[in-house]
């Protein structure tokens, strides 16, 4: 087969919560990255694009419609280039560039496009439809911001409890201390604050129309342990997960351009990395948070590399607890140093909106090979009701 390569990546500041990117519409914030990416490469022409790969985790309001398609169409894009929209929940904008590189390495296409986007703001409450006409009763709005909603019954308890109680297992399996969890989060601020100063994010991120929001708004730079340790726990009365230790709610969109070796030319700049290997694993849903570690192992399998071979790291810190215990893990295995994970900051700091954050990752991955000449790099990330998500990078530039 041939190979498939990252030529560009872009994603948009991630927002808090009801904050700067609060009145941006969720297409809206996806055409931007897609527009963004397409502003990197000048010399392509849009309707050489083979095919649009697009995340999305609710998909409940603004982005309802196949908003891959959406996006293209509002990105000013050819009408004739085609999108579809990868529900993989967190890691949907990994799972389509995935997608993506199949597609390149099978000869299917030369060129495509493969992102994410969520506005967990603007996400809706939605009713279910009653199973009669005119009931009587009251009916209760659900949000779809994040987690599980309108669950069956048939599912079981234990794997239905919040995101926050799950990680609250896994500390108690693995006897991950507060003060571990606490040291993760300060770290990640302060590197994505470092590297923002530094400018490592400067060509990786696209202003969104409309707005005033230039670096990511939910970081911290003055984050102190001793301001985290004073945070309530956010779970359980006696727990050790906190809003500073595990990653807010947030509003954003990334994108990444792939291609084959031959579509240099037609892009026109050369490749910065090819994708080496996938990796997809599954466990009990609530177990979600150590899921990438049998995915990243799977993916460097494939690639014919182990753990001492990596450089570079991108996990997405859905929460300190399960980040703490995926690189305990890979340490065991072999990765050469812990500092190699998330060195840029990461989604505790950075945010994690649920369908752009694997593109983030692995963009961000991307950069920090070339940055530091590193050969090999693993983009890993987990998703809820059990599930993880990893590929191997190797630096081409």
């Amino acid at each position: 087969m041939s190979s498939s390569f990252v030529y560009a990546s872009v994603r948009t500041p991630f927002g808090r919560f009801n904050g700067a990117l609060a009145d941006t519409r969720t297409d809206d914030l996806a055409a931007t990255a897609m527009k963004g990416l397409l502003d990197r490469s000048p010399g392509l022409d849009p309707g050489l694009v083979d095919d649009v790969f697009w995340g999305n985790a609710n998909g409940a309001g603004e982005d309802n419609r196949n908003v891959g398609r959406m996006a293209v169409l509002l990105a000013g894009m050819p009408v004739s280039v085609t999108a579809t929209t990868v529900n993989r929940l967190c890691g949907s904008s990994l799972d389509a560039a995935m997608m993506a590189s199949r597609m390149i390495e099978v000869d299917d296409a030369e060129i495509a496009i493969a992102g994410g986007v969520e506005s967990m703001t603007r996400a809706p409450w939605v009713l279910p439809k009653p199973s009669r006409r005119f009931p009587a009763g009251d009916v209760t709005a659900v949000s779809t911001t994040l987690g599980w909603r309108l669950v069956n019954e048939r599912m079981p308890a234990e794997w239905t409890v919040s995101l926050g109680e799950c990680n609250e297992q896994l500390q108690e399996k693995f006897s991950i201390s507060r003060e571990r969890q606490d040291e993760f989060g300060a770290r990640s601020h302060r590197l994505a604050a470092e590297a923002w100063q530094k400018g490592f994010y400067d060509d990786l991120v696209v202003p969104v129309p409309g707005t005033d929001l230039v670096q990511d708004e939910s970081i911290r730079a003055g984050t102190s342990l001793e301001a985290l340790a004073g945070l309530k726990p956010a779970f359980r009365p006696d727990g050790t997960i906190t809003a500073g230790n595990c990653s807010p709610l947030n509003d954003g969109a990334s994108a990444v351009l792939l291609g084959s070796a031959s579509a240099a030319a037609t892009i026109g700049r050369d490749p910065v990395a090819r994708i080496a290997g996938r990796g997809w694993a599954a466990l009990e849903p609530q177990q979600f948070g150590y899921a990438p570690v049998e995915a990243a192992n799977g993916a460097l399998e494939r690639a014919g590399i182990t753990w001492d071979d990596i450089g570079a790291v991108e996990l997405n810190e859905a929460f300190a607890v399960q980040s703490i215990a995926c690189v305990d893990a890979w340490l065991e295995l072999g990765l050469r140093d812990a500092e190699v994970v998330n060195a840029k900051g990461g989604a505790i700091a950075i945010g994690h909106p649920l369908g752009a954050s694997g593109g983030r990752v692995l963009g961000t991955l991307a950069a920090r090979l070339v940055e530091s000449g590193e050969r090999w790099g693993v983009a890993a990330i987990c998703i809820g009701v059990g599930q993880g998500l990893a590929v191997v990078l190797e630096n081409v530039a």
